[in-house]
């Protein structure tokens, strides 16, 4: 199942997305995610209101809690940044108010000069996820992925004391979506091809395939850290091909348009202003 938001006349509303790739609006306000009530209240959703999924508001498909980010996950991205592969996930955070849908505009922050572009696949948490004891269970968590881009500014990230998170929690800096795909819909998220495009160019190009961690193993890891609640999203790291690793490197400016997608979660399409 797709699991949408949209903004209407009425206000933030879930939908689904049917078979026919009409957006089903169900009925009442916007809930908390849970996969489950979704699903039961799909069920009863009035199909003959169904709109052209290319006519509605897309909001983003979820309000985390917690957005965790994973970084150097794919190793030939963390070649281009002249990093050795890491022997534990890095782990950093992005705020909930980062989220923006993925019709969105991106706001290059004011100071900005190195915004840069990073696709990744986040990882939706369906049920809470503390001190797991392996990965043989971990995705057992997973209600399901959803389509990242973890938007950063470089020279906050990298050049202004070495603090991460400067870079990576400007307003709009997290598009999500257009949709939450069921993780009973993905046989295997190590599987999943996935790439961004800058003003029609492609840039990147890759499969979670290449991750140096796997989703199984992220979900486990960070449950000995902190606990993941249903909602919360993992972001889990992004292949070679970023603006920063370009030659020369290319950053992002305004009315630049991004294209990102990834294999069963759709697209997105951001414009930089």
């Amino acid at each position: 199942m797709r699991l949408l938001r949209v903004h209407t006349d009425a206000g933030l509303r879930d939908a689904v997305l049917a078979e026919d790739g009409r957006v089903v609006t169900l009925p009442g306000e916007a809930e908390a995610f849970d996969p489950l009530r979704w699903r039961e209240r799909a069920a009863g959703a009035d199909v003959e209101t169904a709109a052209a999924f290319e006519d509605v508001r897309l909001a983003a498909p979820l309000s985390p809690g917690k957005i965790v980010c994973v970084g150097l996950n794919y190793a030939d991205h963390a070649a281009e940044g002249g990093h050795e592969a890491p022997t534990e996930p890095i782990l950093f955070l992005k705020a909930p108010d980062t989220v923006v849908g993925a019709r969105d505009d991106i706001v290059i922050p004011r100071g900005s000069e190195k915004t840069d572009w990073e696709v990744e696949l986040g990882v939706v948490i369906g049920r809470t996820a503390a001190y797991l004891e392996s990965e043989a269970d971990a995705l057992e968590h997973v209600a399901g992925y959803v389509l990242v881009n973890d938007v950063s500014e470089r020279h906050f990230q990298l050049e202004r004391g070495g603090q991460w998170d400067k870079g990576k929690n400007s307003a709009t800096f997290c598009p999500l979506g257009p949709w939450v795909l069921t993780a009973d819909e993905v046989p295997d998220p190590q599987a999943i091809s996935l790439g961004l495009e800058v003003n029609g160019d492609a840039v990147q190009d890759s499969s979670t395939a290449q991750m140096i961690f796997s989703v199984a193993h992220l979900v486990y890891y960070i449950s000995q850290f902190m606990t993941l609640y249903p909602g919360d999203v993992i972001s889990t790291g992004t292949p070679a091909g970023v603006g920063s690793g370009q030659k020369p490197p290319r950053f992002l400016r305004a009315g630049d348009v991004l294209r990102v997608w990834a294999d069963g979660l759709g697209e997105q399409h951001s414009r930089l202003v």
